[in-house]
């Protein structure tokens, strides 16, 4: 093994989580290699949902309007009947965009279409996905994880500072590190499928027998030539024929229908629902991410999302410290994200209850906006608030004016992978400048204004405040006025030092 050989970070599995990760690491010029066992990307529907927390980080990574513009808004839901007649209701609760909230309802776009966005903006880094490399051993110590690959036959041994398991619900990496994964099987199969068809329209989604787990059966039409998205529940054992003739004949079954004729299959899966959680996200130098670290049941739409926002809370992490921030920064990520992904599996296992009884809507609890970090060791108060927006939450969006009259977003002030640092009508010492800070006045003589007062009413702050927000869009720090002092302490624990301070 030659240096040639070493890297920062190996990220085993390129589906979402492997490629959101990878995007960020490469945007910060950390070095990587992002490993997948299959040949080829994955073809298939199945994580469609993009809520719109997911598309606020996309928008970060420089993806959104292309994701957008490969799917589009959830259609609405048309109940049939035994009668004949049916019925057509909203799934997702309709919600508009506010200026706090630019993405105000989720966005349906099969898989395959995201991950093929994300693969794209990854090779405008720099970068590319090694199908068909596998991970078949892996062993670390105090300074590095040794891992060795398989490709086309032949092994390879590399070293990496750190190890990111992206690689599933049957995670070898979990596996190896012997990390539970404890939780249930849900008692529900069901078959979700990609299929071309005959004898429905495509402007809403379909669905027979709502509330039966035997006859139920549905249609959501995706936006890749003309297929749709099939999905039912099937007896828990058994095999499942998943051709187009074994689903046309299963769909005349239920739906009591011969008009409706599945012409071709691009992609097929018999699935058994779960929900589990790992023991733990971090073994040493080792982490692990998405499905690897939590499954979902699909019926709350968060499994990817849970997914895209683990990577991009780690990310920036392992970046930190690898750049000289104190380990000690990593323990934040399982903090932070497992408490989610225990909240969101309870919240998809409830909304697959309301499924049977044919009773499930999806409203604002889907969307992840109102996760956040609070309690967290990365969130910083001085003195603690009474506000809608404390130390933790997700940093709202808001438009300001430039100084030279132009328009500007706070997101467009957030992107990319800086931390920004917010002052409001501050007249006293300033925060020291240092390299990943960007920092930004608000009021007279500030280089943005906030003659509408809103950036103050969304952030509900007071003269001399400052709102210090995260790489991964969080407000990490709130302090007043004469807290300078605590807020220098959190930038240089967080590896934000300062020259003179930068060899300490």
């Amino acid at each position: 093994m030659t240096e040639d050989d070493a890297i920062d970070v190996l990220i085993c599995g390129a589906g979402a989580a492997g490629l959101t990760l990878a995007i960020d690491l490469a945007r910060r010029g950390v070095s990587f290699r992002l490993i997948e066992k299959m040949d080829d990307p994955f073809q298939g529907s199945r994580g469609k949902g993009i809520q719109p927390r997911t598309l606020e980080v996309f928008e970060d990574l420089g993806i959104v309007d292309k994701i957008a513009a490969s799917g589009g808004y959830y259609p609405h839901q048309r109940e049939y009947h035994d009668d004949g007649s049916m019925r057509d209701v909203a799934l997702v609760e309709a919600c508009e965009p506010i200026p706090s909230e630019p993405y105000g309802a989720p966005l349906l776009v099969p898989q395959f279409l995201t991950e093929r966005a994300m693969r794209e903006r990854l090779a405008e880094l720099g970068h590319a996905p090694e199908f068909g490399c596998a991970l078949v051993a892996f062993e670390q110590d105090g300074q590095d994880v040794t891992a060795r690959l398989a490709i086309g036959g032949e092994e390879q041994t590399i070293r990496a500072s750190y190890l990111v398991g992206t690689d599933g619900g049957r995670s070898f990496v979990r596996q190896a590190l012997a990390v539970g994964f404890p939780g249930k099987t849900l008692g529900v199969r069901a078959i979700v499928a990609d299929v071309t068809l005959t004898g429905l329209g495509r402007d809403v989604w379909h669905r027979f027998n709502e509330g039966s787990m035997e006859t139920q059966i549905s249609f959501c039409p995706l936006t890749e030539k003309g297929s749709f998205q099939m999905q039912g529940p099937v007896p828990l054992e058994g095999d499942i024929d998943l051709s187009p003739e074994g689903l046309t004949a299963l769909t005349a079954e239920r739906t009591g229908r011969t008009d409706i004729l599945i012409q071709s299959v691009s992609w097929a899966s018999a699935f058994n629902m779960n929900a589990r959680l790992a023991d733990s996200y971090r073994v040493g130098r080792v982490f692990l991410a998405g499905d690897a670290a939590h499954t979902h049941p699909p019926t709350g739409g968060q499994g990817l999302n849970t997914s895209v926002q683990d990577a991009y809370n780690l990310g920036w992490k392992l970046a930190a410290v690898l750049s000289g921030a104190p380990e000690t920064l990593l323990d934040s990520y399982e903090e932070e994200r497992r408490s989610i992904a225990a909240n969101m599996l309870g919240l998809a296992t409830r909304l697959l209850e309301d499924m049977k009884r044919g009773e499930i809507r999806r409203g604002r609890e889907v969307r992840q906006l109102d996760i956040g970090y609070l309690g967290s060791s990365l969130s910083l108060e001085e003195p603690q608030r009474q506000a809608r927006i404390l130390a933790g939450n997700r940093a709202p969006d808001a438009l300001l004016k430039g100084a030279a009259g132009q328009p500007v977003r706070l997101f467009d002030l957030f992107k990319g992978p800086h931390w920004t640092l917010l002052e409001f009508e501050v007249q006293t010492v300033a925060v020291n400048p240092r390299k990943g800070l960007h920092i930004h006045s608000i009021g007279q003589g500030g280089d943005l204004i906030d003659n509408e007062n809103r950036f103050r009413d969304t952030y509900e702050v007071a003269s001399g405040d400052r709102i210090l927000v995260r790489p991964d869009g969080y407000v990490g720090a709130i302090v007043s006025q004469g807290n300078v002092a605590a807020l220098e302490a959190y930038l240089h624990d967080v590896g934000l030092k300062t020259r003179a301070t930068a060899g300490r």
